[in-house]
């Protein structure tokens, strides 16, 4: 599935992220969230139901900090809540 190998390549650049460079993060999510763009558009908007596209930006946010990222300090000091990391790209 199309998804699936969106979220592999997301898994496989975590490792590489510095947890302090917000520009390598947000870099790092701005590719994940085009990528399930397209795969979106693949399929006419229709790719993901609402509880899906939760569970997705859910899973960013809980990768991230599993990779030692605080989303939510990242977040606050570019100005957003942490539930918008995902919006500046995302049309899913």
């Amino acid at each position: 599935m199309a998804t699936d190998a969106v979220l592999g390549t997301f898994e496989a650049e975590l490792p590489a992220l510095a947890e302090d460079d917000d520009a390598q993060i947000f870099a790092v999510v701005e590719r994940v969230v085009l990528a399930l763009n397209a795969v979106n558009d693949a399929r006419n908007g229709c790719a993901f139901e609402t509880g899906e596209r939760e569970e997705l930006c859910a899973y960013i946010d809980e990768a991230l900090t599993e990779r030692g990222v605080d989303v939510a300090a990242l977040t606050a000091r570019h100005g957003i809540g942490r539930y918008e990391l995902t919006d500046k790209w995302r049309k899913w």
